[in-house]
């Protein structure tokens, strides 16, 4: 059975993750309002890694007893001033992610819960690779002061990015 608290700090969690998945929606069609489809089809794949996301926390309260209880979903931004503006925004939003994963295992070490905490390291793992990903691409648009023919060749390259749920 789980935990009681922690139940509680996944549900919320499923919210952070659909708000995710709402905000790189938004992004998306920001991306593609300014006309630049290969930045909208990396923030889509990026908005199905949230919904996957969130549908693990769900299978996970469900496996281990619990009761999931969604609530609404915060309106996300809707407008940036450039792609280094989103991917600045990108950045800070998966930093934001990681402490709250973050403290979802510090929970989960005080209460002993050694399942949610061997649950969780998926997750650490993730939001690694997040950030190191926001930041690599935040660190391409500055060296190319998010304009020209640097802009396009990003495009381009943002266009090949595909969805798939990992296996584990």
């Amino acid at each position: 059975m789980l935990n009681k608290k922690i139940e509680k700090k996944i549900n919320e969690q499923i919210n952070e993750e659909l708000f995710s998945a709402y905000l790189y929606l938004a992004m998306s069609a920001y991306c593609e309002d300014i006309n630049l489809p290969g930045f909208a089809n990396w923030m889509n794949v990026q908005f199905e890694e949230e919904q996957f996301h969130a549908m693990k926390f769900i299978n996970y309260i469900n496996e281990r007893g619990g009761r999931v209880e969604l609530e609404a979903i915060e309106k996300p931004q809707v407008k940036w001033e450039d792609m280094i503006d989103v991917f600045e925004a990108t950045l800070e939003h998966e930093q934001h992610i990681t402490s709250k994963i973050n403290a979802i295992v510090d929970l989960a070490l005080e209460e002993r819960d050694h399942a949610t905490v061997s649950f969780l390291n998926w997750y650490v793992d993730e939001q690694v690779e997040e950030e190191n990903t926001a930041e690599g691409i935040l660190d391409q648009l500055k060296m190319i002061d998010g304009k020209g023919n640097g802009m396009l060749m990003m495009d381009k390259e943002m266009a090949a990015r595909t969805f798939t749920a990992p296996t584990e």
